[in-house]
């Protein structure tokens, strides 16, 4: 047998350089490259590998750990989770950073590789800098927290072991029921130690991702199911993008009449302006979807894993003979909302419903017109939205509606958390697939600046926006140095509404009178954060980094800083001075976030027991 004597840190490279994935008989690069930051933990071994063995991978900076791996999850969606960046840190606070990244990527059922590095296997510098010292168990690091978060771990300590730690987590990323963050711990030493690897490692691999089949039985009894039903509602969640069944999934409900609901993560698998397409469903839902999903007496869920905002805490589906199809390829995801199930590839499984459910010419039950007035009814509300002003200052709804006017209909918007998700869930317009790039599993703070960046990498053919509020971009905005320093153009949108304003209106609508949310001076005479709001000059910021930058006031200066933006090569951020409190209301939804049931204040107790009304009426399980 031949072989070639690595280091461990140079076999875990030479390995990552030749692994494809192929679809339908499409092959890609799996690993596009490596993001990293260097400390003592990782720079003399992997980072020394990077610098002379990396081979056709790529290299990228990062400047704060927990946004790199945001950055490398977007590139991982936005490429339909068929390419990925591998993320490098050193030991103790480099590697924690990376958790709350590892978290959003395992929640959202995105592939990402993690190599930090860990204490040394030999001990012989035992506590080495930055090591955390467990006395009751010696064998834990800082790298044991990421178990809870990642789908696949494991601790390379001899150089061998890395062989077959390597075929599991390359088995992990590839697999489309199972994928999320895959941790391998490289301990300091041994990314340094050398071994006679088979060359035989080191050879082309080529993943095959064959489309998991429906079984025939499980068809039968989902076309019995639907036979039986007169309101269907399709809900397309991600799985829809990942499966690459758009089409299809249109098709199906063309035939048989059926409208279509969106999840965070499956809008614009349809046109908005379909007339089957009702956009949002749950507690950031359209009206339209919302008085549907009310009615229904069957929910088609097609990769969708039934979150609480989809299902408005299980409260949106209210039919007394209500019953669920899912259509999904994980397990875990197709027995939710006790439904019958199909467990196979999402296009296989709806070509394989549509051919047995035409045979029997079924048609939904609904009245002629009522799906297209509910969605005439609702395009309305958007427009209003879009063009609502008012004296006090610029509406949020009114700033979207300027952005969507504006942006092409290939362009992607990149989002996360705050009241935006809300709005772009209603109201935003899309007619293009792969254009909504909404991070709503984890909903995490600081993804939008990093996931722009991801995304850009992914398409830079693509104009890109990072679509923020204030409170996001104070919480991580690292990588917009790193696009600079790349030369990677994307166009950040801070609405700034002084603060955390969709908790502040989460707080108020259940009793509170506000506090502690929102980005206001501690006032003298109460010694309470309400004074005036602090004036922060994020445009200003932005060049400071070396980004340009335009403030809007107004729909014509957005219009103008749109367009100014645009024409820059560049990062750009566009600050959005906005007026707090102007999103979107609830929609016939509701979202349990549970509220005290003793409380000094009057309002605290009625919302309680509207919370407990509430609770009543939504299905338990």
């Amino acid at each position: 047998m031949k072989t070639i004597r690595l280091t461990m840190a140079q076999a875990l490279l030479k390995f990552l350089d030749q692994q494809y994935i192929s679809v339908d008989g499409e092959e890609t690069k799996f690993v596009r490259g490596v993001m990293g930051i260097f400390g003592h933990g990782n720079v003399i071994g992997i980072g020394e590998a990077l610098e002379r063995e990396s081979g056709k991978l790529i290299f990228l900076q990062g400047k704060n750990e927990q946004g790199m791996v945001h950055a490398a999850t977007a590139y991982a969606k936005q490429k339909n989770r068929l390419q990925i960046f591998a993320c490098t840190t050193s030991i103790g606070p480099g590697a924690l950073n990376m958790i709350t990244g590892a978290a959003t990527a395992t929640v959202n059922r995105i592939p990402v590789l993690l190599l930090p590095g860990d204490n040394f296997a030999s001990r012989q510098p035992d506590p080495v800098l930055q090591q955390l010292e467990v006395p009751s168990d010696y064998s834990i690091s800082a790298n044991d927290p990421f178990k809870s978060v990642s789908k696949f771990w494991d601790r390379i300590v001899r150089p061998e072991k890395l062989m077959s730690s390597l075929l599991q987590a390359i088995r992990v990323l590839t697999d489309p029921a199972d994928t999320g963050a895959v941790t391998l711990a490289l301990p300091q030493d041994v990314q340094a130690e050398a071994y006679d690897y088979p060359m035989d490692f080191f050879d082309k691999r080529v993943h095959r991702l064959d489309r998991r089949p429906a079984a025939p039985q499980a068809i039968e009894r989902a076309v019995e199911l639907i036979a039986s039903k007169k309101k269907p509602l399709i809900i397309a969640g991600g799985g829809v993008h990942y499966s690459g069944a758009e089409k299809e999934l249109l098709a199906f409900a063309e035939a048989f009449g059926i409208p279509i609901a969106e999840t965070q993560a499956g809008k614009s698998a349809v046109p908005w302006n379909h007339s089957l397409s009702l956009g949002g469903v749950g507690t950031t839902g359209t009206l339209a979807a919302n008085r549907i999903a009310a009615e229904a007496d069957l929910i088609i869920g097609v990769g969708t894993r039934y979150s609480d905002f989809t299902t408005a805490s299980k409260s949106a589906f209210r039919s007394p003979n209500v019953a669920f199809l899912n259509l999904n390829v994980s397990a875990f995801d197709s027995i939710k909302m006790q439904a019958e199930f199909v467990t196979a590839d999402a296009r296989v499984s709806i070509l394989a419903l549509h051919e047995q459910l035409s045979q029997s010419g079924y048609r939904s039950g609904y009245e002629e017109g009522y799906v297209k007035g509910l969605k005439a009814e609702w395009d309305g509300e958007v427009d209003r939205l879009y063009s609502l002003e008012s004296s006090k200052g610029f509406t949020q709804t009114r700033a979207l509606g300027v952005v969507n006017g504006f942006i092409g209909s290939k362009d992607v918007i990149v989002a996360a958390a705050g009241s935006l998700p809300g709005d772009l869930h209603r109201v935003w317009r899309t007619t293009e697939s792969k254009t909504y790039h909404m991070e709503y599993g984890f909903s995490c703070m600081g993804y939008e600046v990093s996931g722009a960046f991801g995304v850009a990498l992914a398409e830079p053919e693509r104009e890109v926006y990072a679509v923020l509020g204030d409170g996001s971009y104070l919480m991580l905005h690292s990588e917009l140095v790193t696009a600079i320093q790349e030369g990677v153009k994307f166009t950040v949108l801070l609405f700034d509404n002084h603060g955390f304003q969709c908790i502040h209106n989460l707080q108020r609508g259940h009793g509170s009178d506000g506090f502690g949310n929102e980005f206001r001076f501690r006032s003298k005479e109460t010694e309470r954060l309400n004074g005036n709001y602090m004036p922060i000059d994020f445009a200003a910021h932005a060049r400071s980094l070396g980004a340009a930058s335009y403030t809007a006031r107004n729909a014509e200066e957005l219009e103008q800083a749109l367009s100014q933006a645009k024409a820059e090569q560049g990062p750009v951020l566009v600050e959005i001075k906005v007026l707090p409190g102007t999103n979107t209301g609830g929609y016939d939804s509701w979202w349990n976030v549970g509220v005290p049931e003793v409380s000094k204040d009057d309002k605290v107790l009625k919302a309680h027991a509207e919370m407990q009304k509430r609770i009543q009426a939504a299905r338990p399980y």
